[in-house]
């Protein structure tokens, strides 16, 4: 690690072998939801971190080779608790310690998948908490991606620590919590999901939900998704999305736009049912909700990458 000043310091994180940084940033549309930033011409990402004793870390990360640069700014001088911990969490958002080597031998098999193994695709973009996803994924219910866009930025204008260097960290649920409902309304512009949103803070503040485990939960699957749909405001499409960036990928996370894009790549534009798209991939096994992620948005990949 070197350091060109006490309150900045660049370093190297390595990553496991078939691990590629934009196509982690760019697999869906967290990246550009604060505190996260991306910038597609130079391919970095750029967040706020939050860290323990009150710091904050405004980073700006960009691969390299066999790992990712992390140039760190600092609120506060650092200790090695603090290295030590965003060094953790741009691990965790990134998935850099998930072993997607049978994944990735499993796209070979298939001819219209083979790209994703070429190229390392896979790894899902998430948050440091699943407070943080889950807030988020709940801001994309029944809307446009611009009002999600405007009521992130707003929370996270309205309750995240402040970094020195600009910009905001995502809230706490303690600082979410103490936002009244009509401020989540009013100024966050969250609308029906204002009580749930302050719900879900209030139940972790409180000790009665614990929403942290999710990533490391013993439950089988099905059963960690019904606890997720005990949330209020995390209904099936939300359920099987966080389940995704928890690392379990048997759940599609239906909604209408991969509904429409489902139609237009595999039925020649015809709406089917939802049960047809699950039969469809359901030969995939605990892999489905990936393979079938990736073939839908694979033309994203397309505009950014030589597949």
């Amino acid at each position: 690690m070197s350091s060109s000043s006490p309150g900045s310091d660049t370093f190297h994180i390595a990553a496991p072998a078939g691990f590629d940084f934009w196509h982690t940033v760019f697999s869906h549309g967290w990246c550009a939801l604060p505190p996260f930033a991306h910038d597609p011409d130079a391919r970095t990402l750029r967040r706020v971190f939050a860290l323990p004793g009150g710091r904050t870390a405004l980073c700006t990360l960009t691969g390299e080779d066999g790992g990712v640069c992390v140039a760190a700014a600092w609120s506060a001088a650092p200790d090695r608790a603090a290295r030590d911990a965003l060094t953790a969490q741009v691990r965790t958002c990134l998935r850099m310690d998930e072993d997607f080597t049978e994944f990735h031998r499993e796209a070979r098999r298939y001819p219209r998948y083979r790209w994703i193994a070429r190229c390392g695709a896979g790894r899902m973009l998430r948050a440091p908490t699943v407070f943080e996803d889950a807030v988020k994924m709940i801001c994309t219910t029944n809307c446009t991606w611009a009002l999600t866009t405007l009521m992130v930025s707003n929370l996270v204008e309205a309750a995240g620590v402040a970094h020195p260097g600009g910009g905001r960290a995502f809230p706490t649920p303690e600082a979410v919590a103490d936002l009244s409902e009509a401020r989540l309304r009013r100024t966050v512009k969250a609308g029906y999901r204002a009580p749930f949103i302050r719900a879900l803070a209030r139940r972790i503040v409180r000790g009665e939900l614990e929403i942290e485990s999710w990533r490391s939960s013993p439950l089988a699957t099905p059963e960690l998704f019904d606890a997720m749909r005990d949330v209020k405001g995390i209904g099936p499409y939300a359920a099987g999305n966080l389940l995704k960036l928890a690392g379990r990928y048997d759940e599609l996370g239906l909604d209408s736009w991969v509904r429409a894009q489902y139609a237009a790549l595999r039925r020649g534009g015809r709406r089917v049912k939802d049960a047809t798209i699950a039969r469809d991939y359901a030969g995939f096994g605990r892999w489905r909700g990936l393979f079938f992620w990736l073939e839908m948005t694979r033309s994203w990949h397309g505009d950014k990458f030589a597949l």
